[in-house]
């Protein structure tokens, strides 16, 4: 079971929080769109990524060549609750993200959000 604590420790980075905020209002995003989301290297956001999946918060699966990260679907509720109000609380602080996300050309087709 993950405690307050360790939720909060693994979300104490900017990187990881928007990362995260971004998958919860997604659903579901590849490496190759957080990169562009967050305008940084592919290495250091696959590396938070890594963190947000070993304290439990994310999963991964490989489609091909991507990997996609999710919301761990066995979180406590008041995870999600915490950060369904932070994202609903702080569009203004993504939107620089959400720009450059959606902007973003040849994003890739996610077969898992079509079926």
């Amino acid at each position: 079971m993950l405690s307050p604590a360790a939720i909060f420790k693994c979300l104490s980075d900017e990187t990881r929080v928007r990362a995260t905020l971004l998958i919860t209002r997604e659903g579901e995003l590849c490496v190759c769109e957080l990169v562009c989301a967050l305008d940084d290297s592919q290495p250091k956001i696959s590396r938070h990524l890594a963190q947000l999946r070993g304290c439990g918060l994310l999963l991964d699966r490989r489609q091909g060549q991507w990997v996609y990260y999710r919301l761990n679907p066995e979180l406590p509720e008041w995870v999600h609750a915490v950060l369904q109000t932070t994202l609903t609380a702080n569009t203004a602080w993504l939107e620089v993200n959400s720009t450059r996300l959606n902007a973003m050309g040849d994003r890739p087709l996610n077969a898992g959000a079509c079926c």
